[in-house]
């Protein structure tokens, strides 16, 4: 059994994504580091924000870390995840998709609709909502832990 750290991904979790993910073991050269270390270390760089080299020793070096993320968005590894997560979420029932847009307005002579810059669209119109997939394998770390 592993020792689930906060934000990490727990056994259930690491069963559904690790089918996604290449096979561990390369074909030549050294062993690679663990995939679920790697997804772990990567779920705690996007939960706390820190530059790559901060990276707890733990996870091993940010530059293995780093590598093995290039590498997989370059393969478009990521985007099949995150498309696999967003089904099973879908099929599971856990996603809502009937969203609703309200746009707040100042009542002050100095109200005016937000450009595209600060978040508004270019006719005043209110953004669409969109699934932010990129986070989905955050969330799928936190899910259940409510």
């Amino acid at each position: 059994m592993v020792v689930v750290r906060r934000g990490e991904l727990t056994d259930a979790q690491w069963e559904l994504i690790q089918p996604l993910l290449p096979p561990q073991r390369p074909r030549t050269g050294r062993p690679a580091l663990d995939h679920r270390l790697i997804v772990n270390a990567i779920l705690w760089l996007t939960r706390t924000g820190a530059p790559w080299r901060d990276l707890p020793e733990r996870y091993g070096s940010w530059k293995t870390v780093y590598s093995r993320f290039r590498r997989w968005s370059e393969q478009g590894i990521w985007e099949q995840l995150f498309a696999a997560l967003l089904e099973e979420a879908q099929r599971r029932g856990d996603l809502d998709w009937d969203l609703t847009t309200s746009t707040a307005r100042s009542s002050g002579p100095t109200s005016t609709p937000l450009g595209p810059e600060k978040g508004g669209s270019r006719h005043g119109q209110p953004r669409a909502i969109r699934p932010q997939p990129r986070r989905l394998l955050h969330q799928a770390a936190h899910a259940g832990r409510r």
